[in-house]
């Protein structure tokens, strides 16, 4: 073949590339997970192991999404959920993470669950700037981190501000009480902790006892009746929910009559009625927690419409072992409300730079799923979507109701 042909033949092959990768749609094959019909989203919960009772996030994050992507999808696209188990441990989480954004190629990671698994996430994803949205943890390096992790954002109310709430409540209604905590020994129970202390300032020094446990303890018996040896007439439970619902058995067990502070993350209704059922009301009547989410199974909410909504969603699309009645699952449903607003407001040409943008500049007053009067709204230098909450004590027919207005932490 002369050079001349040569060329020409050069020249048409290059004209048809280039007139291939142009008729291929954006974000069909340049952005990971997403093409013209969907969008690929990974992550992570415990359905096995220790802390299985969150499985139920998961699943309603599913349902919702299953609601969305019968009325359309975002943009035209539909969301695809790859949820995977991890039993609550931290190496398991980043190997199938690994696996989700290396093989799979998600186009983000979606609300994987634990301090612990997603604090080996958090570097891991930052290192190849894939999205970590909506980390379904509390722990305040989630937002406080983002200048370092900017592709990292957590959602539900941090620990620092729940902590510091109790605190407070504390300072004014029983100043001189004398306290014990029981706290899981990791980033999780010790950023309670600690946020808890600088509140009291000054009266940390009524801390008599502090009593920790490991998240593989089979129960937490011998370091809940610690602070009871020491005096304690106040206990502050931080833990998740077995060793929770154990904590309040063994308390009322004992007959021993302290107030009770208890972590949010461990006061679903579900949770409340098993610590009943296995000590009777004596273990949970008192107890004092916080909330940011609508509580479905009180009959408050009976006629608001995302309760309503809630239990459409759930009719239709079932999932296996959900509580209705358990606020875990409104959580799944409320975080998912946010992941597709951020896709939304991502807009048609989705990327992940686009995404994060998204999510960092979050204005959100219309959550069918959170308490009346909580805002899910950030901005580039505050990445703690959630800053509101409201105090609540359990009664003695089996509900939480309100013992404050609306707090929020806000500046």
């Amino acid at each position: 073949m002369s050079k001349r042909n040569t060329w020409f033949v050069t020249a048409i092959i290059t004209v048809i590339a280039l007139t291939l990768n142009f008729a291929t749609p954006i974000g069909a094959q340049s952005v990971p997970g997403v093409t013209p019909t969907q969008i690929l989203l990974g992550g992570t919960h415990p359905y096995s192991g220790p802390a299985a009772g969150y499985a139920t996030i998961g699943k309603c994050a599913l349902a919702y999404f299953s609601y969305v992507n019968d009325q359309g999808g975002v943009n035209g696209r539909k969301i695809v959920y790859e949820d995977k188990d991890d039993g609550y441990n931290p190496p398991q989480a980043l190997q199938l993470v690994r696996q989700q954004v290396e093989q799979d190629h998600v186009f983000a990671i979606f609300d994987s669950l634990g301090t612990g698994p997603n604090m080996v996430l958090r570097p891991y994803l930052n290192d190849n700037k894939v999205p970590q949205l909506y980390v379904a943890t509390g722990a305040t390096q989630f937002g406080a981190d983002y200048a370092k992790y900017p592709w990292t954002i957590g959602w539900q109310a941090n620990y620092h501000d729940e902590a510091a709430i109790f605190g407070k409540y504390l300072l004014k209604n029983a100043p001189n009480a004398k306290i014990g905590v029981l706290y899981q020994n990791d980033d999780f129970g010790q950023d309670l902790l600690g946020s808890l202390k600088s509140t009291l300032g000054a009266k940390a020094g009524q801390i008599v006892k502090e009593a920790s446990y490991e998240v593989t303890d089979p129960d937490v018996t011998s370091p809940i009746a610690s602070p009871k040896a020491s005096g304690a007439d106040t206990v502050f439970i931080f833990a998740t929910p077995k060793a929770a619902i154990q904590a309040m058995v063994t308390i009322a067990k004992m007959g021993w009559k302290p107030q009770v502070y208890l972590t949010s993350v461990s006061a679903s209704q579900a949770f409340m009625h098993a610590a009943t059922g296995a000590g009777t009301s004596a273990a949970t009547e008192g107890v004092i927690s916080a909330n940011y989410l609508k509580d479905a199974s009180d009959p408050t909410f009976a006629n608001d419409k995302g309760i309503m909504l809630y239990n459409s969603i759930l009719a239709k699309y079932p999932q296996a072992g959900v509580n209705p009645i358990d606020a875990n699952c409104v959580y799944g449903m409320g975080v998912a409300f946010t992941m597709v607003d951020t896709l939304k407001m991502a807009g048609k040409s989705l990327t992940r730079d686009g995404v994060m943008h998204a999510a960092n500049n979050l204005n959100e007053l219309d959550n069918p799923f959170v308490y009346p009067g909580v805002k899910v709204t950030t901005t580039p230098t505050d990445r703690f979507p959630i800053r509101e909450e409201v105090l609540i004590k359990y009664t003695a027919t089996g509900a939480w109701k309100p013992i404050s207005a609306l707090i929020t932490n806000r500046y």
